[in-house]
């Protein structure tokens, strides 16, 4: 097969090389990979490498685009034709890129264990996995998935989680194991609280406003959406994001929901500045069970009160400190609602700020290097002994 790479900046620095391996798109939401990397990239060269995409064409290529944060983002277009043989045309896709660098990676990171299918001969210094989703209960997730997370449990020499409870659930997995529970950009998000023009696409709804933002999937409830829409049809639920993996139809469709399509990561402050209140309208089942959503200290940080279904870890810490309200149904929903729309914010902001000057992606940044970093700490001490006892 004859293996193209195009639009290629190879590596020529003297930096470090990350590459990281995910399932999900680099400019489809802008969430927990993209505010890890795009900080690991202040001291790495950072190649993401994304699920392929399927052609018409006759032969396999690596296109690669560089993001607006530094990312080089690689994304492997394989012939249609050759769905079987997929893995095996990204082994060579893979190969033909790594020899074009001036030097092995010395980190590899994970998002999906599915990639150890056409990278697992791949080494470096060292090998994490940010178990960031319980990716088996998810819709669609393939058989295979479980075997191949038992083998990345196996190969990884750190594994962080995405919350505390799937951490609790994968604690006796590995040895080296910790959770981070999703941070905050403060700064981008305070922009919310500063309330300027509204945009053209929102700006004739009227209010209150009721808004979500993020992946419109299986993990929603819109039963809960519909039922609460029903009884208060002076509420306008506005609903920001994609939607995947579920049919158009079965979104409610209703005159005060509006379903406004996703928005840029640079947009939603601007959109949460003009909305009384968040809503996290998650489903409680296999596929909620272990999120810890991003979007529940990015409604706070934007200054908005937050009602969200028992997801454990909103549960903890956020309800439990009174910072979200969380809800039982569609009724709990409205009352919780109503009162929210009426209390006061200026006690519940101060205690907001107080809770999330401990929560920056820079401190889980932080923190997480200092994990990789004894890691290679323990490795270099065991090479050194290893030489003087030989």
């Amino acid at each position: 097969m004859n293996i193209a790479l195009t639009s290629m900046q190879l590596n020529g620095t003297s930096r470090d090389i990350m590459i990281c391996f995910s399932h999900l798109r680099w400019n489809f939401v802008f969430q927990r990979p993209q505010h890890l990397l795009t900080r690991a990239a202040r001291t790495y060269d950072v190649y993401y490498w994304e699920e392929p995409v399927f052609e018409d064409i006759p032969n396999g290529f690596v296109h690669l685009t560089t993001s607006e944060e530094g990312i080089q983002i690689l994304v492997p277009h394989i012939p249609d034709l050759q769905l079987a043989k997929a893995e095996a045309i990204q082994r060579h896709l893979l190969v033909e890129f790594l020899s074009g660098l001036s030097k092995s990676p010395s980190v590899l990171w994970y998002y999906t264990p599915m990639a150890l299918q056409f990278s697992r001969w791949l080494s470096a210094d060292l090998i994490v996995y940010d178990n960031m989703d319980e990716l088996s209960a998810f819709h669609g997730a393939p058989l295979e998935v479980v075997a191949l997370e038992n083998e990345m449990f196996s190969k990884s020499n750190v594994v962080f989680t995405g919350g505390q409870s799937l951490y609790e659930a994968k604690k006796d997995r590995h040895t080296n194991i910790h959770p981070f529970s999703s941070s905050i950009d403060t700064s981008h998000f305070h922009k919310a609280r500063r309330r300027e023009s509204d945009p053209p696409d929102q700006e004739a709804i009227a209010h209150p406003r009721i808004g979500f933002f993020g992946v419109i999937d299986e993990r929603m409830d819109m039963d809960l959406l519909s039922q609460a829409a029903e009884r208060r049809p002076d509420w306008q639920f506005v609903m920001i994001g994609p939607v995947v993996k579920v049919d158009a139809h079965v979104l409610p469709q209703r005159g005060n929901i509006h379903w406004l399509g996703p928005k840029s990561y640079r947009e939603l402050p601007g959109y949460l500045a003009h909305w009384d209140l968040g809503l996290m309208p998650f489903a409680l089942n296999d596929a909620t069970r272990f999120i810890s959503p991003t979007k529940t200290p990015e409604f706070l940080a934007a200054g908005l009160p937050v009602l969200s279904t028992m997801i454990r870890d909103v549960v903890r810490p956020y309800g439990d400190l009174g910072l979200v309200e969380i809800i039982d149904g569609a009724e709990d929903l409205c009352t919780r609602g109503d009162m929210l729309l009426v209390r006061s914010k200026q006690e519940w902001l101060v205690r907001v700020d107080d809770h999330l000057a401990q929560n920056s992606w820079d401190h889980t940044w932080e923190s997480m290097q200092i994990r990789m970093e004894a890691v290679s700490q323990k490795s270099a001490l065991t090479d050194a002994l290893e030489v003087v006892n030989v």
